[in-house]
């Protein structure tokens, strides 16, 4: 299945391609950075990395930014809002947030693959409030109650 996002490309992403699928079986496209210059982030330390562009997510969707693995893994690189959500009706420039959890300064070049973007379908729910809950096995078991 594929639906169509429709896509504004702002002055700073001139340049650089769109987001897009690595392989056919991906289900993240890679989103790359719009910056202007490098961004150097020290060890603890964050930035907001523009992509340049802004979108209009299909009804009934969300687009969920999430970390790459391979930055995470070689470079303790990862998004401190994971997966970060861009709603439907959101439309100003998509920006990452990036941590640097790694012991090193990690920077970002023009046209780097700094995070991934998956089209998600969204459910909205309304609440009812009831005055009981019904039972399960679990009941109230919190954090670490089935199992280490």
């Amino acid at each position: 299945m594929s639906l169509t996002i429709k896509v504004t490309r702002l002055p700073h992403a001139e340049g650089l391609p769109l987001p897009s699928y690595a392989t056919e079986g991906a289900a993240g496209m890679d989103l790359l950075a719009a910056v202007t210059a490098p961004v150097t982030i020290l060890p603890g330390g964050r930035a907001l990395i523009p992509t340049g562009l802004r979108l209009a997510i299909p009804t009934g969707h969300e687009l969920q930014v999430r970390p790459r693995s391979g930055l995470a893994l070689k470079n303790g690189i990862t998004l401190p809002n994971s997966p970060g959500t861009i709603d439907e009706d959101y439309r100003g420039e998509l920006g990452v947030i990036i941590l640097n959890a790694g012991t090193e300064a990690f920077t970002v070049e023009r046209g780097m693959r700094v995070a991934q973007a998956v089209l998600a379908p969204v459910t909205r729910a309304t609440w009812d409030e009831v005055a009981e809950l019904p039972d399960t096995n679990r009941g109230t078991g919190g954090f670490g109650s089935t199992g280490s």
